[in-house]
């Protein structure tokens, strides 16, 4: 069933629980990743880089009939559109969510910027995430996981300024790998005074979580982060499964299944202990065609 992501985090946040939003790439992640949410009964959200497949056209509306296919709500979004033409460009491949990541600039700058695109997307019924403080890379984990974090009251004139459906914080995460023996420690208080701030039924979004211990993460699902980017913890577990079988000769052939396996594994483990998605899905009051798809093909 294929929806918005601001219908799937308020019910996210009004229930104290987060929704996985894996990035994928292909069809075999992407399948994967339903699957698991299908055998679970968990809202699911599909996070996809701009670049991530050469075509966001064709990628785009495929992910949109697997969506719509699904025994459960299905959200796709564009993580970390850098610009308003990418923002449109998603919407126009079938999209019901874009992010547009403007958080490297100056907060007057970010607040146009989100504000023109939340402008466009709601016009085709779409909903927007933006990014307020600045969740940067884990290969500069030191610095980056405790500069730019979050201030709740700029986050609710933040809200306020741009009309912005669910907003990515920085509160001790950052993006990728994290050096070996570097723990992220994340500000609990500092998330409790945004939802504070923004308000009970207002969305957060919680990125760079891979690597964060889960005991923290499960923390923070439970109180007010309610959609969690996943990416590296996927890479490494389907890489780690590799290496541990080891294919070759006629065992080449299993690639494909060890890969789907694994992705799932972790996948399942992450929505079931950690965000506790599991059981959460539910019917759509509209089954049948999600608005926000700026020139997508109708669906019968």
């Amino acid at each position: 069933m294929l929806v918005s992501m601001k219908e799937i985090l308020v019910h996210a946040s009004k229930g104290n629980y987060a929704v996985a939003a894996p990035n994928v790439g292909t069809e075999i992640d992407a399948r994967a990743a339903i699957e698991v949410a299908e055998e679970i009964k968990s809202p699911l959200i599909l996070d996809v880089g701009y670049t991530a497949n050469p075509d966001i056209v064709f990628y785009g509306q495929m992910l949109r009939q697997l969506a719509i296919q699904a025994n459960v709500p299905v959200a796709i979004n564009l993580d970390h559109g850098g610009s308003y033409e990418q923002c449109v460009n998603a919407l126009q491949a079938g999209f019901t969510s874009v992010m547009i990541d403007r958080s490297a600039e100056s907060f007057e700058k970010n607040v146009a910027d989100t504000a023109e695109v939340v402008k466009m997307a709601h016009a085709g019924g779409a909903s927007v995430e933006a990014e307020l403080g600045h969740v940067g890379q884990a290969s500069n984990a030191e610095e980056d996981t405790k500069s730019h974090l979050t201030e709740p009251d700029v986050a609710k004139e933040f809200i306020e300024k741009t009309g912005v459906d669910m907003l990515a914080v920085a509160i001790g995460t950052a993006h990728g790998a994290y050096p070996k023996g570097f723990v992220a420690k994340l500000d609990h208080e500092r998330l409790a005074a945004i939802k504070k701030a923004v308000g009970p039924d207002f969305p957060l979004v919680l990125h760079g979580s891979s690597g964060t211990p889960e005991d923290e993460l499960k923390k923070v699902c439970a109180n007010g982060i309610n959609k969690v980017n996943i990416a590296n913890d996927l890479c490494n577990a389907m890489t780690a499964a590799l290496n541990e079988r080891q294919l070759e000769g006629q065992a080449a052939y299993e690639i494909w299944t060890v890969i789907q396996t694994s992705f799932k594994d972790k996948l399942r483990h992450m929505m079931c202990d950690v965000y506790c998605s599991a059981g959460k899905a539910w019917v759509p009051e509209n089954t049948g065609v999600t608005a926000g798809t700026l020139g997508s093909m109708e669906e019968k």
